[in-house]
C-alpha cells in the first residue's frame, strides 16, 4: 500500500491526522453543542455551522494565496496550527453559568457576549485551517510532481507507473485524515457523560432542548416529565434550577473535550516541524525556469493554463453540490441521529465515526480494485470516478427517502414534540442504528470516489505557479457547498423528512449527469 510513494507522504499524512483529530472532535458536536448551550433552534445553529464551515474553505483561498506569494508553505502551515490551537483553547473555556436560566430567558448581554466569543473562537479555527489545509495538500501534490519528473527520466513506462501512484497517494493521505476522524467523535460524548455522572445526571439527547423550552415558556409537557425521570433520581422543587444545572453539566464536559483538540494541534505541529526539511518547495525553482521560455512557449503555456483552469472550474461546480449533500453529516443527518435513532446507549455524535471508520476499511479495497483495473488496461479516469461517486451519494439519500416515507415519519420538529404515548398511538417508533450504518456506507464510498480523487485532479491540472491557490479553489468550492448546508435542517424541520432526503437525491443525480456530459473533454485536458 505504501510501497513506491514519495518519502514525505507519511510525515505529511501524520501531521494532517493530528490536526483532523482535533478538528473532528469539534465538528462532531458543533451543531448539537450550539443548540444545547445557547438554546438555539436547529436552523439557527445550522446557519452558524454553515458559515463556519464555509469560512474554513474560503479562508483556504487566503492561505493558498499567502503561501504562493511568500513561497513559504512550511511557515504558513505552522502558523495555521498555532492559530487553530488558540481557537480551541477559547472553546475549551466553560463559560456560562450558574444561574444561566435568566441569561437564557432574556438573551441578555452576557448571553450575546458568550455567543460572540464562541463565534470568534470558531473564526480562529477557520482561519488557522485555511492556512493549514490547502497548503499541506499542495505540498503533497508537489511531491508527486517531482516524483513523476524523476520517473520521466527513466522512460514512458516508469512515468505512467508514477502517474498512477498519484491517485493512490491521495487516498493514503485521506486514510490518515480519517484515522483521526474515527477516534475523535467519541471524545466529547464520553467526557460529557462522565461530567453529567459526577453531578448526578444521566445523558439524554432530548433533555437540553426540553430544558430550554421550559426556561423559555415555563410549560411542563408530558415529554419533559417522562424524560426528566430518566436523567435524575433527585426530587427538584424548583424545575428552573434543575434545567440550569442539567444544561450546565451537559455542556461543560464538551468544553473540556476541546483541550484534546489543543493537544492534537501541538502534536501535529511537532511532527510537521521535525519533518518539514523533506517536503518539496518547487515553486522557488520555477521562478528561474520561467525566464528561459520563448514568447511562443509562453503563448502556448497561456493557452494550456486556460484549458486547465476551465477544466478545474467545471469540476469545482460539481464538487459544490457533492459537499452540499455530503456535509449533511454534521447537519440534517446529525439531528436525524438525535431525533429518530435510538441513542440510549450510543450518543448521536458518535455515529459520525461511521464515516471515517468506513474510509479506513474501504480505501484499501477500492485502491485494490482500481489497481487491478489499471493493470488490465481498464483504468477509470478521475472525472469518471467523480461522476460514479455522485451516483453512489444519491443512493444514500434514495435509501433514506424510501425508508422515511414507508415509516411515515413527520418533520423533525413534529416528531420531537411527541410523547411516547403519542408515538405509540400514531404507530411511530425510533429506528435502529442500522439505518445510519447503511447511509454512511454509501456516503463514504461516494466520498472515496470524489474527495481524495478531486484533490488528485486539482494537483494534475493546476498550473505549477498556482498550485497552492488552485488547492484553495477546490476548498473554495467546498465552501460554497457548505454555505448552504443549513437548508438540510430547515427542510428537515419543515417537511416530512422523506422530502428533505428527496431534494438531496435529486441534487446528486443531476450532478452526476452534468459530470458525465463533460467526461471526455476533462479526460483530454488531463492527459
Amino acid at each position: 500500500m505504501f510501497k513506491g510513494h514519495p518519502k514525505g507522504l507519511i510525515p505529511a499524512a501524520l501531521s494532517n491526522m493530528g490536526e483532523r483529530f482535533g478538528y473532528y472532535i469539534m465538528n462532531a458536536v458543533l451543531l448539537l453543542f450550539l443548540v444545547s448551550k445557547f438554546g438555539l433552534s436547529d436552523t439557527a445553529a445550522g446557519i452558524i455551522y454553515s458559515v463556519f464551515y464555509c469560512g474554513i474553505y474560503v479562508l483556504s483561498l487566503v492561505g493558498g494565496a499567502i503561501a504562493d506569494k511568500t513561497q513559504n508553505y512550511n511557515k504558513t502551515i505552522q502558523w495555521g496550527l498555532i492559530i487553530m490551537a488558540a481557537g480551541y483553547v477559547a472553546l475549551a473555556i466553560p463559560l456560562f453559568s450558574k444561574g444561566a436560566d435568566s441569561v437564557i430567558l432574556d438573551h441578555g448581554a452576557e448571553w450575546w457576549s458568550i455567543l460572540i466569543f464562541t463565534c470568534a473562537a470558531l473564526f480562529c479555527i477557520a482561519f488557522g485551517n485555511g492556512l493549514f489545509k490547502g497548503n499541506l495538500q499542495a505540498i503533497v501534490g508537489k511531491m508527486y510532481d517531482e516524483f513523476e519528473a524523476e520517473a520521466a527520466k527513466e522512460g514512458p513506462e516508469a512515468l505512467q507507473i508514477a502517474k498512477d501512484k498519484r491517485d493512490s497517494g491521495f487516498q493514503i493521505f485521506y486514510v490518515f485524515i480519517n484515522v483521526g476522524g474515527l477516534i475523535a467523535p467519541f471524545v466529547a460524548p464520553l467526557l460529557r457523560e462522565w461530567w453529567l455522572g459526577l453531578h448526578g445526571f444521566v445523558y439524554n439527547a432530548d433533555m437540553p432542548a426540553l430544558c430550554h423550552q421550559y426556561l423559555a415558556d415555563g410549560v411542563m409537557t408530558a415529554k419533559f416529565t417522562e424524560t426528566m425521570a430518566l436523567v435524575t433520581t433527585t426530587a427538584y422543587e424548583n424545575l428552573t434550577t434543575f434545567c440550569s444545572e442539567y444544561i450546565e453539566s451537559f455542556n461543560t464536559g464538551i468544553h473540556f473535550s476541546f483541550f484534546a483538540s489543543v493537544a492534537a494541534m501541538l502534536i501535529s505541529l511537532v511532527i510537521f516541524f521535525r519533518t518539514k526539511h523533506i517536503f518539496p518547495q518547487p515553486a522557488k525553482k520555477e521562478v528561474a525556469e520561467v525566464a528561459s521560455y520563448t514568447s511562443e512557449e509562453k503563448a502556448a503555456m497561456a493557452k494550456e493554463i486556460k484549458q486547465r483552469l476551465y477544466a478545474l472550474f467545471a469540476v469545482l461546480g460539481v464538487a459544490i453540490f457533492f459537499w452540499l449533500s455530503f456535509h449533511q453529516n454534521g447537519q440534517s443527518l446529525s439531528v436525524f441521529a438525535r431525533d429518530f435513532v435510538q441513542t440510549d446507549s450510543v450518543a448521536p455524535e458518535i455515529w459520525q465515526a461511521l464515516n471515517p471508520g468506513f474510509v479506513i476499511i474501504l480505501t484499501p479495497i477500492i485502491m485494490s480494485i482500481f489497481g487491478a483495473m489499471a493493470r488490465r488496461g481498464k483504468s477509470i479516469s478521475t472525472p469518471r470516478k467523480i461522476a460514479i461517486g455522485m451516483f453512489i451519494a444519491g443512493l444514500a439519500y434514495l435509501f433514506l427517502m424510501l425508508y422515511s416515507s414507508t415509516s411515515g415519519y413527520p418533520s423533525g420538529e413534529t416528531f420531537r414534540g411527541l410523547s411516547a404515548e403519542q408515538m405509540s398511538e400514531m404507530g411511530l417508533a425510533k429506528t435502529g442504528p442500522w439505518v445510519l450504518i447503511v447511509t454512511y456506507f454509501f456516503l463514504t464510498v461516494a466520498e472515496l470516489f470524489i474527495s481524495p480523487l478531486g484533490l488528485s485532479f486539482v494537483s494534475k491540472v493546476a498550473p505549477r505557479h498556482m498550485v497552492g491557490l488552485c488547492q484553495g479553489l477546490w476548498l473554495g468550492a467546498t465552501a460554497i457547498g457548505n454555505l448552504f448546508i443549513f437548508i438540510g435542517p430547515l427542510m428537515y424541520n419543515a417537511w416530512p423528512i422523506w422530502k428533505c432526503w428527496m431534494v438531496f437525491f435529486i441534487i446528486c443525480l443531476v450532478s452526476m449527469g452534468v459530470m458525465l456530459s463533460m467526461v471526455k473533454w476533462l479526460e483530454r485536458v488531463t492527459k
